[in-house]
């Protein structure tokens, strides 16, 4: 059963262009799953993802891909969390085909939410840990995606945008329920908590665990791939995290405004000529009678 029905773009939405409309729902699998890069947002994902597609693992998911590439797959991803901690619906290998098969890698979250169903459901693919030290990674994530989550400037984006109306509740259920509640206080447990699990459920010698800085050797090594000869990614900085949330909550704003506007401008113009019509029908009528 799904989650929240999906409705299409609307045309009205000229603020942001680059978001494509692709209901998932309707999609397969089309390339196989290579690799599942499982480590925690906040620990060289973006960069990771590059590095990824640099290698030829195309597309490689991620986080972005829902919030802003491709708004209607948080649609999916509320089914998945609905099922996963609602036991509403079912979410398996068929529904996961769906919604990434077009990706031969992922990363990021909310991927990291369903490492053991992932895992299961793709066995033969190379698992990539991406790590990094846990105090500073928890104040990176404070900064950025614990504010993201929960800032009210997107609560009311949600409000008036189709993208941020998807993208909105999946990520606050998501966050909510990763870090029980809390992730100031719990974010550096369930941290310790999420690697452990996902090392107890791959075998060693299909995991690479890896810390930016490292470069391309490790990863290439493990992918079995050539080294290229570019400088390995660096992506999606803390500093600038905030401009750019801060940047398309501005342009969804004004996606909504536009659309009022619009529609606003569209009904007063029949509400005018309606009434002009009915008092000239009226004038035309009463000279009748005399």
């Amino acid at each position: 059963m799904a989650f929240q029905p999906y409705t299409p773009k609307p045309a009205t939405d000229i603020f942001t262009t680059y978001e494509t409309d692709i209901n998932r729902r309707e999609c397969r699998r089309v390339v196989p799953m290579r690799v599942l890069a499982l480590g925690l947002g906040r620990t060289g994902t973006a960069s990771l993802r590059d590095a990824l597609q640099e290698l030829g693992f195309k597309d490689c998911y991620h986080m972005m891909s829902a919030s802003v590439e491709n708004p209607p797959d948080c649609l999916m991803w509320s089914d998945a969390l609905a099922a996963k901690y609602d036991g509403v619906g079912t979410f398996g290998r068929e529904q996961w085909d769906q919604l990434f098969g077009h990706c031969q890698a992922i990363c990021d979250w909310p991927c990291v939410a369903f490492a053991k169903e992932l895992i299961e459901a793709y066995p033969e693919a190379k698992i990539i840990l991406t790590t990094r030290e846990v105090d500073s990674w928890h104040a990176s994530t404070m900064k950025t995606v614990h504010w993201r989550a929960t800032e009210p400037e997107l609560k009311l984006a949600a409000k008036v945008d189709w993208a941020a109306s998807m993208y909105q509740p999946m990520i606050s259920k998501f966050w909510q329920n990763f870090w029980e509640g809390d992730f100031e206080k719990n974010g550096k447990r369930r941290f310790k908590e999420y690697y452990a699990e996902v090392r107890s459920l791959v075998p060693a010698e299909n995991l690479l665990e890896y810390k930016m800085g490292e470069g391309w050797k490790p990863l290439c090594d493990f992918l079995e791939v050539p080294v290229p000869s570019k400088k390995f990614p660096r992506t999606n900085d803390t500093d600038g995290f905030v401009g750019r949330c801060r940047k398309r909550n501005r342009m969804q704003m004004l996606n909504g405004l536009f659309r009022y506007t619009v529609y606003g401008g569209s009904l007063a113009a029949v509400v005018l000529g309606t009434t002009f019509t009915v008092r000239r029908l009226l004038s035309s009528n009463n000279r009748s009678l005399w």
